[in-house]
């Protein structure tokens, strides 16, 4: 019960791509493949025929057969399944359904054969994974381009560097070689009376015509064509400088071109410009950051897999003083809710009276920058037993295939528990020549054609826009080839509803002023 061949001919019988499975002489094949279009009636809706020894279930592309040729014990209804698949993944490969197409893109068909089918046995996979085992793409390799990317950045810089402390060695000697003559009585009288003929209007004062250094005509010359003129050094790069704007030009244009494609391009930022890319720095003297992550995985045709909840508690102080403290918060009773507090605290104080504060009252709270950005964590908190009805956005996507095109209907519709902030939708795409047609859009949309994905933003969904939808077309595709669709955003407010309350001093006196951070964040949001 197995596929013997899997090869694209043409209509006489002449073997485009063949791959056999089983072991097999080239004769055989060859007589069986040639074998075939006698076999084919006309004027008939069939998929398969069959002979003493195998049979053929084929299906004609254009002007070419797709054929499996398998022994008469293998179940039809996979060899149909398999069939199809392998349909779908001549288009995705063959950049035309014609003899030359095929031949030109033989060796990936072959590959995507293998990922279909293993030992005669169809694997269960889809396009969509077919494409990406052939990819084969490297997270080792990706690091290896970025880091040889920061060590481009890098000497670029260094270049400029170079470069620009040539331009002024060669500008400062270009000054000294204009202002030669003025050296030659080696006196300084003659540059200051130099520079007042310069500056009068009337050229009468300083030497006249009829001074004995012959400079009267040649200076008021000379004024005159400066006059209106910044310096011949602001104005007259060296010959240099022209080469490199060339050159910038070329890599500007070669940087609009990878933009253009959908490449996200970092301009190369100077080293002494490097605070830019660190987090804002906290201004309260205690800050209290509250965060969950929410990790949901919801099935297409309904239903959940998967919903877990992870929060948060951090603290942040700026000062040493502040540091004795202790933290009273407040939690709405949530069923499935279990904390777990960081060994140094005082488990019993918390238990009793909702008071997170160390052991060692003697002992202050970690002051100054850490390793974490929003601060030393005090406490950790879990939610289980979470039901579809919490979920904050659900999201419905349907294809359909209506002709030569595919037409993707997809809404979401948010719960009135959170005003879901910079929502993005990412809905992966079969592997598209041109950008798909947007027929209708509640947001706004990007296509990014590196990664074949469909970006869906919308800013803001609170009361006004719990439910929205939008609709595009692409060429025919399996609906498998849209998911799995990945979902981010932020939110405001939190399941456990966890709230700092107070911060209560140690040591007396009034209590130092403290911020609240609270904010619900997605790690791993997708429908499968």
């Amino acid at each position: 019960m197995v596929v013997l061949a899997a090869s694209i001919i043409s209509k006489s019988g002449k073997a485009l791509v063949s791959r056999q499975f089983v072991e097999m002489s080239q004769i055989r094949i060859e007589g069986l493949l040639a074998a075939f279009p006698k076999l084919v009636g006309t004027g008939k809706q069939h998929t398969y025929v069959e002979t003493e020894n195998v049979r053929y279930v084929y299906q004609p592309i254009e002007a070419l057969y797709l054929l499996l040729v398998t022994n008469k014990q293998s179940n039809i209804l996979e060899d149909l399944e398999t069939l199809r698949l392998l349909s779908k993944l001549v288009p995705e490969y063959s950049p035309s359904l014609d003899e030359e197409g095929v031949c030109s893109a033989a060796f990936e068909l072959i590959f995507s054969f293998d990922e279909v089918i293993s030992l005669g046995h169809k694997e269960s996979v889809t396009v969509t994974q077919v494409k990406q085992y052939c990819e084969m793409e490297s997270h080792e390799e990706k690091l290896h381009k970025l880091v040889l990317q920061s060590k481009i950045n890098e000497t670029k810089d260094v270049m400029k560097r170079k470069a620009s402390e040539i331009d002024k060695s060669k500008i400062e000697k270009n000054r000294g070689d204009k202002g030669g003559f003025m050296s030659i009585s080696g006196s300084g009288s003659i540059s200051s009376s130099f520079s007042e003929m310069g500056l009068s209007s009337g050229g009468g004062g300083g030497f006249g015509s009829g001074s004995g250094f012959g400079l009267g005509t040649d200076v008021e010359s000379f004024s005159g064509k400066s006059k209106g003129r910044p310096p011949a050094s602001a104005t007259a790069p060296p010959k240099g400088l022209g080469m490199q704007l060339g050159k910038t030009q070329k890599t500007n244009q070669f940087l609009e071109s990878l933009k253009a494609e959908g490449e996200v391009i970092l301009e190369n930022v100077k080293p002494s410009v490097g605070l830019a890319k660190a987090p804002i720095l906290p201004t309260d003297p205690v800050t209290l950051t509250i965060e969950e992550k929410i990790s949901v995985t919801l099935k297409r045709d309904g239903g959940l897999s998967n919903f877990d909840v992870q929060g948060t508690l951090s603290l942040q102080i700026l000062n040493q003083e502040d540091g004795f403290i202790q933290v009273q918060i407040e939690n709405v009773e949530h069923p499935g809710l279990s904390f777990k507090t960081h060994p140094n605290i005082n488990k019993e104080l918390f238990n009793h009276e909702h008071i997170l504060g160390l052991k060692d009252p003697n002992r202050p709270f970690p002051t100054g920058q850490t390793s974490d950005a929003s601060g030393a964590g005090l406490m950790k908190w879990r939610i289980q037993g979470m039901n579809e009805d919490s979920v904050p956005l659900t999201i419905n996507c349907w294809p359909s295939v209506s002709g030569n095109e595919t037409f993707v209907n997809i809404e979401y519709e948010a719960s009135e528990m959170f005003d879901l902030q910079n929502v993005v939708i990412s809905v992966p795409l079969p592997a598209l020549r041109d950008p798909p047609s947007v027929r209708q859009v509640d947001g706004e949309w990007r296509y990014d054609p590196r990664n074949s994905l469909l970006e869906w933003s919308i800013l803001l969904i609170d009361n006004s826009n719990r439910n929205g939808s939008m609709e595009f077309v692409v060429p025919p595709a399996d609906s498998s080839a849209f998911f799995p669709i990945n979902i981010r955003f932020t939110a405001s407010n939190t399941f456990s509803d966890v709230k700092v309350t107070n911060v209560l001093p140690l040591r007396g006196g009034a209590p130092p002023k403290f911020a609240q951070r609270i904010q619900l964040v997605t790690e791993n949001y997708q429908v499968i």
